[in-house]
């Protein structure tokens, strides 16, 4: 067993000669056995063949296709449905697609309903059954904060903007949806994170996606990390600037990809590069790890790169104020050049937003192709983010929101401890909310799932090629909300599942000392 487990102390002094200060983190990436890794490889095999066979019954004939196929008057057209594209949906996917996409009938809080569903045809289409599974305790919603909520004392200020300004805009900012409630919001959003400007969108992934093309183009290199969202990558892949991947949070290959970068240049012509933008994410939402910022921060100065920090599941939810990780390693806001969250977490609501110099925002109002064609943000989602940060500020005359925020942490602890002690192997940061249980073998991932719907417990599993496909694993979010008699429910039976499925593959028994940990055993790309 390999145990990837380290204590990484940052200092940083900022530019103007204050004091440094030093933040203290613990993340694990426990290896598990051989024989798991071995019997992954081998359940993927097997139902790879049984795939191949069932493809073969329905070529004969033997058995119905369901599937989307060309008519047999455009066999001579270019086809738009390709079978080896679709053949991980059509033969690994549909067989387990019910622990997907489940109906949700109530509030979707700590706890919640769902309708129940049964196949006839192992699992292409479902029929509802007329029954609701009540009080399922809700371990995969982002509701970090507990924001997500329906109290009507607490949604009083939403009721009435939306009795006054109605549901919907109908029009983008730059024509005549911009409302005065947008621009309270970002002087809000400014404020909060500590940056001169920001600037408001109503959709969390098209902030990624449409504001990384305006930065960067042709003759820029990105440098991402290779667990960065999906929304970044699109938005990389949309710029049309080069783009090289470095390991997880490993600054050796960071640095040698920098070095390479300002040595030689653009490839044929070695021109210097027009820029180059380091992008990462404040707390990565599979790994549930932190970004190591201060020591990204050094190398972006020290190689005068640009740094994209996507606080997506960090802002709100991580940091003594809720801040997010420029907080929590007390770093000056302005170190990074641009900051974009999401309101979709922490808030209890939906859109993104893009912080920074106010030079940088004045030129995405007119450059981004999310804020000059979408529709702007709806007025009952803009004041119950408005609420929300209100409430975390103290602004609305309470300590609600600090409280939230204590709750948080103090459950991530809880939580994460107490799966340790288990046996389970688990990711990331002892701060980060956001918790994996490694499962491996696709058939256990499916068992796991169904097997906690039953006992009235909703998680989120997640499997190839979502994370490497050795690495399946259940997504764990923590949220204020959870109560401690939750919590205790929620491992009591994951204490049981987890023995009744050999699901503790961990060898390390716990400790409250956390190993020492050597980055330069990670292997760099040549």
């Amino acid at each position: 067993m390999v145990l990837f487990s380290f204590v990484s102390s940052a200092m940083y002094v900022n530019s103007y000669g204050g004091a440094a200060s030093r933040q203290t983190r613990h993340e694990s990436f426990e290896q598990a056995p051989m024989y798991v890794a071995v019997m992954t490889y081998l359940g993927f095999g097997i139902v790879t063949l049984f795939g191949y066979l069932r493809d073969f019954l329905r070529a004969v004939g033997l058995e119905k296709c369901h599937v989307a196929q060309e008519r047999v008057e455009q066999k001579d057209f270019i086809p738009l449905y390709q079978d080896f594209e679709n053949f991980y949906t059509r033969n690994l996917y549909m067989r387990v697609r019910d622990n997907w996409n489940r109906p949700v009938c109530s509030l979707p809080g700590p706890v919640f309903d769902l309708m129940e569903r049964v196949s006839d045809d192992y699992n292409w289409t479902f029929r509802l059954t007329g029954r609701t599974i009540h009080n399922v305790i809700n371990m995969g919603s982002y509701n970090y904060l507990g924001f997500a909520e329906n109290n009507a004392d607490f949604l009083k200020t939403v009721a009435e903007k939306t009795q006054h300004y109605g549901v919907g805009v109908c029009s983008t900012r730059k024509e005549i949806g911009n409302l005065s409630i947008h621009e309270e919001l970002e002087q809000l959003v400014a404020n909060f994170i500590g940056v001169e400007s920001s600037m408001i969108f109503g959709m969390g992934f098209a902030t990624n996606s449409m504001n990384i093309p305006a930065l960067v183009g042709k003759g820029c290199l990105i440098l991402s990390d290779e667990l960065n969202h999906t929304s970044l990558i699109l938005g990389a892949r949309l710029s049309g600037a080069t783009i090289r991947v470095f390991k997880h949070n490993n600054m050796h290959s960071l640095e040698k990809m920098l070095r390479e970068a300002i040595c030689s240049g653009q490839p044929r012509t070695h021109r210097p590069w027009r820029k180059i933008l380091i992008m990462v994410e404040g707390v990565y939402s599979m790994e549930g790890s932190v970004v190591r910022l201060p020591e990204i921060i050094a190398l972006k100065k020290k190689y005068k790169a640009y740094l994209y920090l996507d606080e997506a599941h960090s802002i709100g939810a991580v940091g003594p104020t809720g801040r997010g990780v420029t907080e929590l390693f007390d770093v000056d806001p302005a170190d990074v050049d641009v900051m974009m969250g999401t309101f979709t977490k922490s808030f209890g609501a939906a859109g993104g937003y893009i912080a920074g110099k106010k030079e940088l925002v004045e030129y995405l109002r007119s450059h981004s192709h999310s804020a000059v064609y979408a529709s702007a943000m709806s007025p009952p989602v803009t004041e119950q983010i408005i609420r929300a940060m209100k409430c975390i500020m103290g602004k609305d005359g309470s300590t609600e929101g600090i409280r939230r925020i204590r709750q948080l942490a103090e459950n991530t602890r809880y939580f994460r401890a107490r799966l340790k002690e288990m046996g389970f192997i688990i990711y990331g940061n002892n701060d980060s909310p956001v918790v994996p249980i490694l499962l491996y073998m696709p058939g256990k991932v499916v068992a796991f799932a169904r097997e906690m719907l039953t006992r009235k417990i909703g998680v989120v599993v997640v499997g190839f090629p979502a994370t490497a496909i050795t690495e399946a694993r259940a997504r764990f979010c923590l949220s204020a909300a959870h109560t401690r008699d939750m919590l205790n429910q929620v491992l009591h039976h994951l204490d049981e599942v987890g023995d009744a499925l050999c699901l503790k593959f961990s060898r390390q028994k716990y400790s409250l000392r956390p190993d020492l940990y050597d980055e330069t055993d990670f292997e760099l790309d040549g």
